[in-house]
């Protein structure tokens, strides 16, 4: 498996693929699940975001962006989203984009990498995010509208490159 920058020419189907399957859930995101696929490149492909995929045997499994977390003074933290195709997940690759997105976060220069919101309920992501270095710092009630559980917890998790 590879991890390459997105092209939007040649990868738009792709990411619309995992994008759309990930986001219909509505138990990770706080995209509508409802958005069409037109709205993608304002999601995943803006002028201030950094875009990649990982690709197995030519087929894109995961995909992932990262972009500041905030404007000018807050900028030199980083944030980040992940997807991992369905049919793809439990084999590591969400681990293996987390890894390569720190890296390049920190090869872009930013100081540190910041998720505002982690649905308490992904217990997977938790994990997996505590799993290669981030800490909650904090826990904001009721402030994911999960489908099936309805409010639910989310956290704000960082980790410092420093």
């Amino acid at each position: 498996m590879e991890i390459r920058k997105a092209d939007i020419t040649t990868d738009y189907d792709g990411i619309w693929e995992i994008f759309h399957q990930v986001i219909a859930s509505g138990d990770t995101y706080v995209i509508d699940p409802h958005t069409p696929k037109s709205a993608l490149a304002k999601h995943w492909f803006a002028d201030y975001m950094f875009t990649y995929v990982a690709v197995e045997d030519g087929v894109i499994c995961g995909t992932y962006i990262i972009k500041p977390n905030q404007i000018d003074l807050g900028s030199h933290v980083a944030n980040g989203s992940y997807m991992v195709h369905p049919s793809f997940q439990g084999k590591g690759i969400g681990k293996f984009l987390g890894e390569h997105s720190l890296q390049e976060a920190k090869s872009l220069g930013f100081k540190a990498m910041q998720f505002n919101i982690v649905v308490s309920t992904n217990t997977y992501a938790v994990k997996l995010w505590k799993n290669i270095g981030f800490q909650i710092m904090c826990t904001i009630p009721k402030a994911f509208n999960h489908k099936q559980l309805g409010l639910v917890d989310t956290y704000v998790m960082y980790q410092s490159f420093e």
